[in-house]
């Protein structure tokens, strides 16, 4: 088939199929071959442009920029475990599609949440793995950490859960290890647990001016290459490419001097009729819960402006075991699943 003729029809199938799950035909078309699976790729746009997320690797790139993206998580407590879902519909917690699971693992002094692609492959060495969040011993204190780098430069941590991971035989082209890009901190709630939790959110990978009109964030464009055959969402031909152009950011790496995105949590008001602190989530959360919280970007240098008035990430309960989850641009889907599983951690110390 001619590539004009081939590039209209893809074209066609992507405009038509805009939302899961008919979009699983976008995904099949990447699967066909490479030069499909290059055309498709040239023809789906990021979420931060689209609003929709197609590929794996969506859950690595910055959300839409015009509205909040609609996710749930459902809570295991049997196994410690927890699926993040895309709303499919307008409902509180439908069937969903999957992107995301995290599995909760106790330590000696500290707790690690592990983050993967499959909510059946949980391992570090495992070609799903997509990061890990830690906490300390008090849980008051959260790093997250990405697996692979999220914009040229960053710098590995060097621990001792990024050496076991070269043990697991990791093709040598994976840049294994641990890579921070986050810091969350809870801090004492004088409201006890009247109030919501006083969050405070460092994105080290994220500059402060991603936040204003015409600001960028860093953007990941595809996993390793020895991980494309372990995609649950699809099936891709090996690519021989080399992974430093696979990587790729909007503008450069985080600059120092511009200094770094940081999120805190929206503070209440307080109802006289309810009698208690309360957010406005716009009907997205029904049940009232320490753990619901929303994040706006904090100002330098304490000038505000309007995108600071902007909901970046917001998180509360609907039911016994299902939360909500809502995220925009700058941040990611991983990110913003990794902040709201920090939520989670019952912290003593903090109420």
């Amino acid at each position: 088939m001619p590539q004009e003729l081939l590039r209209e029809v893809l074209i066609r199938i992507e405009s038509s199929e805009n939302a899961w799950p008919p979009r699983k035909s976008v995904v099949a078309c990447a699967g066909v071959c490479r030069s499909w699976r290059r055309i498709t790729k040239e023809i789906v746009k990021t979420p931060e442009v689209s609003g929709r997320l197609t590929f794996p690797i969506s859950v690595k790139q910055p959300g839409s920029r015009d509205s909040l993206v609609h996710c749930f998580i459902k809570r295991n407590r049997s196994a410690q475990s927890y699926c993040l879902f895309l709303s499919l519909t307008s409902a509180l917690a439908d069937d969903g599609k999957f992107l995301l699971a995290a599995r909760k693992c106790r330590r000696a002094t500290c707790t690690d949440y592990i983050i993967s692609l499959h909510a059946d492959d949980m391992s570090k060495g495992s070609g799903t793995f997509v990061g890990k969040l830690r906490s300390n011993f008090l849980g008051t204190k959260f790093t997250i950490f990405d697996g692979q780098p999220p914009h040229a430069g960053a710098k590995i941590s060097k621990s001792r859960s990024s050496r076991l991971v070269g043990l697991k035989q990791v093709s040598p082209r994976v840049p294994a290890g641990n890579y921070p890009v986050a810091h969350i901190s809870y801090e004492l709630n004088v409201l006890g647990s009247r109030g919501p939790r006083r969050m405070h959110c460092v994105m080290d990978a994220i500059p402060s001016s991603a936040i204003e009109p015409g600001g960028v964030a860093p953007i990941q464009t595809e996993f390793s290459p020895s991980r494309i055959d372990f995609l649950p969402s699809t099936r891709f031909s090996r690519s021989k490419t080399n992974h430093t152009d696979d990587l790729q950011s909007s503008g450069s790496s985080t600059n120092q001097k511009d200094g770094v995105l940081v999120l805190r949590n929206k503070a209440p008001r307080w109802h006289e009729q309810l009698q208690c602190w309360c957010l406005n989530f716009h009907g997205r959360v029904t049940i009232a819960s320490v753990k619901n919280f929303q994040l706006v970007a904090s100002p330098e240098n304490g000038h505000a402006g309007p995108e600071h008035e902007k909901i970046i990430l917001q998180f509360g309960k609907v039911g016994k075991d299902v939360f909500t989850m809502d995220y925009r641009y700058p941040i990611s889907a991983f990110q913003a699943f990794a902040i709201c599983l920090s939520s989670f951690d019952t912290k003593i110390a903090c109420e």
